[in-house]
């Protein structure tokens, strides 16, 4: 390369960075205001490994290897032993690692709050969804009302609650069964769901199918649903919630399922995080969530793409 390219190339890279610097500004205050909201609420906030000995098996997330080891995908098994010694509230945010994600709103590196607390199920744990973002919000100088991706969005309480079952008889061509049975459930929610979901004020999408549990508790009234919710604003995915399941048979055995689908489709078989099921039989009840530091920031900022929100992509460094 040239001395003219070079000087090139690196005033194209210095003039991204400087087109970043506002979102990175408001991005400081954000954390900032996220650990006020907690530290007011008695939450303890904690730092758990990012190098961990074993990921939780799911099928759809890859975990990257470091050493004998592994990138956490989340911090979710850390903290939830954590509640199982005797520790009511802890929240963090902690930098995460999924191999092979990459797009508008995917990073292989990216930041998650989350939020564990005993003793409340994930009905109680919207209601704080809603409190957090809203007193955020007025940390920001952003009011109530903010507008994204061409919506104005209302902030004000209560926020729509909407049921998977209901979401699909609304906006669905395919009934969620079906969807289920023929593998489209995600490819349904994609194109024709999530981009009616929070266009007027922000959406929980709540109550999903048993099948798609993850570690979620089972509704004890209705076992075919587990108590599980995402939060949607102008079709943006937030973050992902539920009261948390701490039966360690039951865990241990969807864990299973998950690693021989990941054999039958080729994909790494992981190592079962024997030290996480042990701590499950010493769980209180509790609900926990994880949301997207990353797009959170892109709502407040008005950004289109991750990489607006963060001061480096996977290609830049």
């Amino acid at each position: 390369m040239s001395l003219g390219s070079r000087d090139e190339t690196r005033r194209h890279e210095q003039m991204k960075l400087a087109a970043r610097k506002r979102n990175l500004l408001l991005r400081a205050r954000m954390a900032q205001s996220i650990r006020e909201f907690f530290v007011e609420r008695g939450y303890l906030e904690i730092e758990t490994p990012q190098l961990i000995s074993a990921p939780a098996p799911e099928v759809h997330i890859d975990a990257i290897r470091a050493g004998g080891r592994y990138l956490q995908t989340s911090p979710e098994l850390c903290m939830k032993r954590l509640l199982a010694s005797g520790f009511p509230k802890i929240f963090q945010i902690s930098r995460c690692f999924r191999k092979d994600e990459r797009g508008d709103l995917h990073l292989p590196e990216f930041s998650l709050l989350e939020w564990y607390r005993t003793g409340i199920d994930y009905q109680f744990l919207m209601n704080e969804c809603e409190a957090l973002i809203r007193f955020v919000s007025q940390r920001l100088d952003m009011g109530g009302k903010i507008s994204y991706r061409a919506n104005k969005i209302d902030l004000k309480r209560p926020w729509e609650r909407v049921s998977v079952e209901a979401a699909f008889d609304r906006y669905a061509a395919t009934p969620l069964e079906r969807a289920l049975e023929e593998g489209c459930f995600d490819q349904v929610m994609v194109d024709e769901i999530e981009p009616n979901l929070g266009t007027i004020r922000p959406t929980f999408l709540y109550d999903y199918p048993a099948s798609l549990a993850a570690l979620a508790r089972l509704k004890p009234d209705n076992r075919a649903l587990a108590e599980r919710f995402e939060i949607y604003i102008a079709g943006l995915e937030l973050a992902n919630g539920f009261s948390e399941l701490n039966d360690p048979v039951e865990q241990r055995a969807r864990f299973e399922r998950e690693l021989q689908i990941r054999d039958a489709e080729g994909k790494e078989a992981y190592p079962m995080p024997e030290r996480f099921l042990r701590s499950l039989e010493h769980m209180p009840d509790a609900a926990g969530i994880a949301l997207g530091v990353d797009r959170l920031t892109m709502f407040f900022s008005g950004a289109l793409k991750i990489e607006e929100v963060v001061p480096f992509t996977p290609e830049e460094v």
